[in-house]
């Protein structure tokens, strides 16, 4: 194989077939093969070559990428495996092969973005790459001052401090938080150890695309502003998480 190929995960995201966290997760389990051999992490490609995922030849894009922002409801899990019948590939059913940037937890709603370029994903999620995620929030009893300030501060969770963050009070129980991580289920954790229950959780904003008034259980494409704008933001962004 010519040494001077494409790495074997970026190739594969290259197709639109899923993101380079994604692939990596199928080359360890054995499923990507190169030609007759397994591939390996260090693997790479060449023109020449030939790569299968679960014996499926994958095919290089014939056009530009996809860009989707979903309102995601209540209800439906932020996965690509159509064996779960509330999948949200399934949910959107677009003609070409798409998968998730990042996920939003089954029982939150609100901004998602699908797309066949996986090189955006990693620039998108990567917290060092300082990308803002704009979330409202409903908890189950009145915010105090003290609630703010530790939120905004960092709280533990997951065997590590999460990452200073802006957090605003909205109303009584209501308010906005704007993160550039995404540890999992990080603002539902984050609550539980101050003490407050989550009742509503909405993602309101990635970066430059806002929910704006996208009807729940809708979705459409990025027109060319809002893609162009988004290209510019990562232009400068690391791909490695």
């Amino acid at each position: 194989m010519d040494k001077q190929g494409i790495q074997i995960n970026k190739y594969i995201s290259s197709t639109g077939y899923c993101s380079r966290r994604e692939a990596d997760q199928m080359i360890a389990q054995c499923r990507v093969m190169i030609n007759d051999s397994i591939a390996l992490p260090t693997s790479k490609v060449s023109e020449r070559d030939k790569v299968y995922v679960d014996d499926e030849l994958l095919k290089k894009k014939k056009s530009g990428s996809t860009y989707i922002m979903l309102n995601k409801p209540v209800g439906i899990t932020t996965t690509t495996d159509t064996a779960d019948r509330t999948n949200v590939i399934s949910f959107i059913n677009y003609q070409k092969r798409i998968f998730p940037i990042g996920r939003l937890d089954k029982d939150s709603e609100g901004l998602l973005l699908l797309t066949d370029d996986g090189d955006i994903v990693n620039k998108i999620l990567r917290a060092g790459n300082q990308h803002d995620k704009e979330y409202i929030v409903t908890v189950n009893k009145s915010i105090t001052n003290e609630f703010i300030s530790k939120m905004a501060g960092g709280v533990p969770i997951l065997g590590t401090k999460t990452l200073p963050c802006k957090v605003h009070q909205l109303s009584g129980k209501k308010f906005s938080i704007i993160l550039t991580q995404g540890l999992n289920r990080q603002i539902r954790r984050m609550c539980d150890y101050l003490g407050y229950e989550v009742t509503s959780l909405t993602r309101v904003r990635i970066m430059n695309i806002k929910l704006d008034k996208l009807p729940t259980g809708k979705w459409r494409l990025l027109n060319a502003m809002e893609i162009a704008e988004l290209q510019r933001l990562l232009s400068h962004s690391s791909k490695t998480m």
